[in-house]
C-alpha cells in the first residue's frame, strides 16, 4: 500500500507538514481572536445579517449549525451556516468568520465565475473522489493478491490519475474562491462600519490563517497527482 512506499512519502510530506502547519495556524489565531471582542458588539450572526441585508439579500437566512468551523454557505439552499461558538460570539474571530461566509453569498449574488464553475463540479469531484479511491486502493490490493498484472495495474493507475485529476482541479478552482471570499469579507467589514481601523490586521490574520488551509488542501492534491504519474512513469 501506500504507506509502505518510500516514493509516496517524498510526495506526502510536503503536503502533510504545510497541512500540519495550516491547522496549527488557524487553531492558534482563532482561539486567541475569539478571546478579543469586536467593538462594534455584534456577535457573527448579527454582522452576517447585516452585510446580507446591505447588500440587498434579505431572503437568506443566517442558521446556527453544530460543531466546530462547521460555517459554510450553501449555494443550493442560499442558507449561510454559522457554527455555534460564530453564530453568537461577539469576538473579531467570530465576525471574521461570519464575514467571510456572507462574501460567499454576495459572489453567488453576484455570479461570481469561479463559484459557479466550483458549484458544477461538485457532484463530479464527489463522484470521482469515492471511484478514485476505490480503483486505486483495490489495484493495490488485486496486485498484490497476484490478480492482476503489471500492465493492468498500469491501466487502472491511468484512470485512476483522471479521476483525481478531478479533484485536484477542484482543490485549485477553491483557492480564487477562498481567496475572493474574503477579499469582499473585509470589504463590507470596513465600510459598514462593522470593524474599525484598529482591527484590521486581527481581522487579516484570522482569514489568512483560514485560507491557508485550502493552500495545504491544494498543495496536497498536487503533490498526490504528481505521485500517481511518477507510478506509471516507473512502470514504462
Amino acid at each position: 500500500m501506500m504507506y509502505m512506499d518510500p516514493l509516496w512519502l517524498v510526495f506526502a510530506i510536503p503536503g502533510l507538514l504545510l497541512g500540519i502547519y495550516a491547522q496549527i495556524k488557524l487553531s492558534s489565531a482563532y482561539k486567541k481572536y475569539m478571546q478579543v471582542g469586536i467593538e462594534s458588539g455584534q456577535s457573527g450572526a448579527q454582522a452576517a445579517r447585516e452585510i446580507l441585508d446591505r447588500n440587498s439579500l434579505t431572503d437568506v437566512p443566517v442558521e446556527e449549525v453544530p460543531g466546530h468551523l462547521t460555517d459554510h454557505y450553501d449555494p443550493t439552499k442560499r442558507t449561510l451556516f454559522l457554527s455555534s461558538d460564530n453564530f453568537h460570539n461577539q469576538s473579531i474571530a467570530a465576525v471574521g468568520v461570519a464575514a467571510h461566509e456572507a462574501g460567499h453569498a454576495l459572489q453567488h449574488q453576484a455570479s461570481y465565475a469561479m463559484l459557479k464553475f466550483r458549484m458544477t463540479l461538485v457532484p463530479v469531484t464527489n463522484f470521482a473522489s469515492t471511484a478514485y479511491s476505490l480503483i486505486f486502493f483495490g489495484g493495490f490490493i488485486l496486485m498484490r493478491m497476484r490478480m492482476i498484472g503489471g500492465p493492468m495495474f498500469t491501466n487502472l493507475i491511468w484512470l485512476a490519475i483522471g479521476l483525481f485529476a478531478v479533484v485536484t482541479a477542484f482543490q485549485i478552482i477553491t483557492l480564487p474562491v477562498e481567496f475572493d471570499a474574503s477579499r469582499r469579507a473585509k470589504e463590507q467589514l470596513f465600510r459598514l462600519g462593522l470593524v474599525r481601523e484598529d482591527e484590521r490586521e486581527a481581522i487579516s490574520k484570522v482569514l489568512g490563517a483560514a485560507a491557508l488551509t485550502y493552500v495545504a488542501a491544494m498543495v496536497g492534491a498536487v503533490m498526490h497527482l504528481l505521485y500517481l504519474l511518477s507510478l506509471t512513469r516507473n512502470r514504462n
